[in-house]
């Protein structure tokens, strides 16, 4: 049912756009750490959306048939960002080098709020479209009586 499928592509777009807030967030909370479980820095980490495709028999007929196929959005996979620390200065810190200088970690908080504020607006918007159907059903069954 068509109806249906844009009520499942919304709910596809909410979960991902939570777990990029998630991963904007851990980036956040982690700016200032130098030694993660690997000895190395924090890398900032970064989310990679791809479209539901589902190939299979049983959704192509379902999507000939009924118009309906499963659409949508998930995270096809999380990415290290792979930019140079940042050398800071520190001779007091535990983390620093014989000359005084500790690598920092790559997240920049500018480019995180930014990235938030992105992840913010696509998960409003996927939440309006959620309610628009959702309210477009009900008034679809008032009709009924």
């Amino acid at each position: 049912m068509a109806f249906l499928s844009s009520l499942s592509i919304s709910g596809s777009g909410l979960t991902a756009s939570r777990l990029r807030m998630d991963i904007i967030s851990e980036n956040i909370s982690n700016q200032e750490t130098t030694r993660a479980a690997n000895g190395e820095p924090y890398r900032r980490k970064m989310v990679v959306y791809e479209p539901i495709q589902d190939n299979s028999f049983r959704s192509m007929m379902n999507k000939n048939i009924y118009q309906s196929g499963k659409k949508g959005v998930r995270v096809a996979k999380i990415l290290e960002d792979e930019t140079p620390f940042t050398p800071v200065y520190r001779p007091d810190h535990p983390d620093a080098d014989e000359n005084g200088y500790v690598m920092m970690p790559n997240v920049d908080p500018v480019k995180e709020t930014l990235d938030m504020m992105a992840a913010t607006r696509a998960y409003e918007a996927n939440l309006t479209a959620f309610n628009a159907v959702k309210t477009m059903a009900s008034k679809a069954l008032e009709l009924g009586r």
